[in-house]
């Protein structure tokens, strides 16, 4: 992981490889980010070299044994509550392929920028990778995703393209990869500066933070006991 200041926005930049997946390390370490992250900061969460993330390691997890998928399993949703959080403006810079993990990550952001490149692939492969939905990421594509749309990611791990999660309303524009950091840091700028975004974020973000928050606080991963 990267970070940087520009702008008065604080950009944290997921590169790991392969694809910027996420190994506990890497979980771990963007909880630790997002706990830290200045409240009144606007946030930038972006990818690199053409990825956004292609989520947990599945051949990783594959070799874990039950206490390894079970913490595994409790710090990914303690990252996702810690991001959902954040008072301030999240934005996903997603220069391409978000998948599993990676996808969730976006789903917590406030607003979702994506690339313009067709050959990028996002979609939710823990039933074909034989991996159950940690409890966070579980509650957070059920709340996010439009329940035709959750079925079909779901069930069948299907991809689909920027434009199809577009048309959903699941990303909120595109443009060519190359200018979706700048593009991104406007946007956080332009919500951080309505003087009710904090108020209104609570609103109508704040349960769906609260019930990860309170998962993340149970521990159970009813999916990995």
């Amino acid at each position: 992981m990267l970070e940087d200041i520009k702008h008065e926005v604080r950009i944290v930049t997921l590169r790991r490889q392969p694809m910027n997946t996420l190994d506990i390390n890497a979980i771990e370490r963007l909880s630790e980010f997002f706990e830290n992250h200045p409240p009144e900061m606007p946030l930038v969460l972006d990818g690199s070299e053409g990825v956004f993330s292609a989520g947990v390691d599945s051949k990783q997890f594959m070799g874990y044994d039950h206490a390894q998928r079970h913490h595994l399993a409790r710090a990914i949703t303690r990252m996702t509550a810690k991001i959902l959080s954040i008072p301030a403006p999240v934005v996903a810079s997603i220069p391409g392929h978000a998948l599993g993990g990676g996808l969730v990550l976006a789903l917590c952001c406030d607003y979702r920028i994506t690339t313009n490149n067709e050959q990028a692939k996002f979609g939710l492969l823990e039933a074909k990778a034989g991996i159950a939905f940690p409890d966070g990421p579980a509650e957070i594509v059920q709340s996010e995703l439009p329940p035709t749309l959750l079925r079909q990611l779901t069930l069948t791990s299907q991809t689909m393209s920027a434009a199809d999660l577009l048309r959903h309303g699941v990303f909120d524009e595109s443009d060519h990869p190359d200018r979706l950091t700048e593009l991104a840091i406007v946007r956080a700028r332009t919500l951080a500066e309505q003087p009710g975004f904090r108020a209104v974020k609570a609103q109508m973000r704040g349960a769906l933070a609260a019930r990860v928050n309170q998962l993340a606080q149970a521990g159970r991963e009813s999916a990995f006991c």
